[in-house]
């Protein structure tokens, strides 16, 4: 029986996630607290990593949508918070991923779209496509998307304008 120590195997086991969305939750749980909003806090086991999103008990309430900012800035940074809190107690690096009131989930429809535009702008002409700026958890998604689609892509460039270029097969 192997259990997972500080120096475990880069792929952590299902016990290792779900302690580390038991801890994230608890910390988010606090800050919804402090910032007096009400939100459920969901834990689940995505692609192997810890995935936790902040709901709205009501759907009409938007409160929560604060905590994504205008173009997920908040919600960025909340999860490397999150992620910074969940190494303190554990020692191991987190690679959880974190959704507010559904901006990810959303953005990441939006990002499905763009990618497979630009696909089909490769498959169509020939030649690569660069993407605009993206933040990690963007490109993530579209590399995803296009090596679904049998396609090769690379990040290029230097944050803050670190982008995708999606090539021919």
């Amino acid at each position: 029986m192997t259990s997972p120590l500080p120096d475990a195997p880069a792929e952590p086991t299902t016990s290792r996630l779900e302690e580390e969305g038991e801890i994230a939750a608890d910390y988010l749980e606090e800050l919804l607290d402090i910032a007096d909003l009400d939100g459920d806090i969901d834990i689940d086991i995505d692609h192997g990593r810890a995935a936790l999103e902040i709901l709205s008990e009501d759907p009409k309430d938007t409160s929560l949508r604060r905590l994504a900012g205008r173009d997920g800035e908040v919600v960025d940074a909340l999860q490397e918070l999150t992620r910074l809190a969940v190494q303190t107690k554990t020692g191991e690096r987190s690679r959880l991923m974190l959704d507010v009131a559904g901006y990810r989930a959303g953005r990441r429809a939006e990002l499905v779209t763009v990618a497979e535009e630009a696909i089909a702008r490769v498959r169509e002409s020939g030649a690569s496509v660069a993407l605009g700026a993206m933040n990690p958890f963007e490109r993530k998604v579209v590399h995803d998307t296009v090596a679904t689609a049998g396609l090769t892509s690379d990040s290029d460039g230097v944050e803050p304008n670190r982008h995708v270029v999606i090539r021919p097969a």
